[in-house]
């Protein structure tokens, strides 16, 4: 839609504040008040750099030795590397008071301009380098250098008339480019804020150990999605916006997302479910399909799942709910694990029980608690074949090297008192005579 009229006024406007302020700095610089100015500050960002590059190492070594208060190091640390400019501030201001209470030289323009920039260049350092995303990082400097230089050269109210005067009419309302910029201003800030307070709150959660991995896990996933409504709210509220004018737009908005998401919604809500009912908690052994490992973190979308071999499996929590899961400790961490054999027929079935029983209960990992069992279980063409069942309590150890740990002591024990593990054989019976003929030619 097109922009409002007036605009153009505006921007006459704007451009010749622009020119009126170049013509007063182009005065200035031609008087020696601005040369000595130039001077003393080029000598006072020299002494902070020299007192910088003398006293960040010392500083820097007292601060790593501080134990235990990571957020408070990381702070002391980013505003070391930026002490060259906090010194630069320090020096500017203490000039700045001396040229005032001396009143010469009889403008200081230039040392105020310097200390503002200075402090804005640490403000906006300092405060782009703790917000985690790049993107916000560098958006939040730009947008702040520009604020900074306008309120310094006194344009700022010209740039938002302007701004504002770009708008369209929708809704029964007008829309300009200075209220989106706000909008954006407000929701990111308070985006930032509603994560920051929620991840806090929820390392603090994680420290009761009074409740359960999948209580605390719930509760800091419920904080978090709470403080980001609300944070929304907030910024729409605080911009005096009608959310009577976003119905059918939402509403088909929503059915849209609602058919695109099926799959993500369903995945959000069965991690709830597992959160609630605490059948997967981390830490726990679990079997789903061929995966098997230990549940190292809940999601909002998927569990993490770490196998043996150190892969880490991102499996959507929907298949927890609508498949068939084994979990090695939901109740109890005894897990009763067999292996088969099989022997001899010249073996003394009663002695075979006995040796295997004594092989597998010298074994580390097999608990004394519950003994171990072995059974007959057939007769095979070739062997005797005996189950042999035991108990572990480390599941997410993992099965196979515990299996092959009790059938190597078995097959110790067995060599130990001469008992054989036969080969499998058969016999071929010849209907009809069979004529071996020989070569004579040789």
């Amino acid at each position: 839609m097109p922009a409002h009229f007036g605009t153009g006024e505006r921007v006459e406007e704007l451009l010749t504040t622009l020119g009126e302020l170049s013509q007063a700095a182009l005065a200035f610089v031609n008087r020696p008040a601005f040369i000595v100015q130039a001077v003393l500050i080029i000598l006072l960002f020299a002494a902070a750099w020299a007192f910088s590059w003398w006293a960040e190492p010392k500083l820097e070594a007292r601060a790593r030795e501080i134990k235990g208060y990571p957020g408070l190091l990381r702070l002391i640390v980013v505003l070391l590397r930026r002490l060259m400019w906090i010194a630069f501030v320090i020096f500017l201001t203490v000039a700045l008071v001396l040229v005032r209470s001396v009143e010469w030289p009889e403008s200081d323009r230039l040392l105020s301009t310097a200390l503002l920039l200075a402090l804005a260049w640490i403000v906006i350092s300092v405060v782009s380098h703790v917000l985690h995303s790049r993107l916000f990082g560098r958006i939040f400097a730009i947008a702040g250098w520009i604020y900074v230089a306008a309120a310094i050269l006194g344009i700022a109210d010209d740039i938002a008339a302007v701004l504002d005067s770009l708008a369209f009419s929708f809704g029964g309302r007008d829309w300009s480019l200075l209220w989106f910029l706000k909008l954006i201003l407000v929701f990111g800030v308070l985006l930032w804020l509603a994560f920051s307070i929620g991840n806090f709150l929820d390392h603090r959660i994680q420290r009761f150990e009074e409740l359960t991995p999948s209580l605390r896990i719930l509760i800091g996933k419920v904080l978090r999605i709470t403080l980001i409504i609300v944070a929304a709210l907030i910024a729409l509220s605080g911009l005096d916006i009608d959310l009577t004018v976003f119905a059918v737009f939402a509403g088909a908005l929503g059915v849209g997302i609602g058919f695109g998401l099926q799959k993500v919604v369903s995945n959000f809500i069965s991690g709830i479910v597992i959160l609630l009912d605490r059948s997967i908690e981390p830490g726990d052994t679990i079997s789903l399909g061929e995966t098997f490992g230990w549940v190292k973190e809940l999601r909002a979308r998927f569990v993490s799942v770490v196998t043996r071999d150190g892969r880490e499996y991102l499996i959507p929590n929907e298949d927890f709910i609508t498949t068939q899961v084994i979990n090695w400790s939901f109740t109890d961490e005894l897990v009763r694990l067999d292996v088969k054999f099989g022997v001899s027929y010249d073996s003394d079935p009663h002695q075979i029980r006995k040796l295997a029983i004594e092989a597998a209960s010298g074994v580390p990992r097999v608990v004394d608690s519950r003994s171990p069992a072995c059974w007959l279980m057939g007769f095979g063409e070739s062997s005797l074949d005996f189950l042999l069942r035991f108990w572990i309590r480390d599941p997410q150890q993992g099965l196979a090297g515990i299996q092959g740990s009790v059938l190597l002591a078995v097959w110790d024990k067995f060599k130990e008192h001469g008992i054989q593990i036969p080969y499998p054989h058969r016999e071929i019976i010849m209907k009809t005579p069979v004529e071996i003929a020989t070569d004579q030619t040789g």
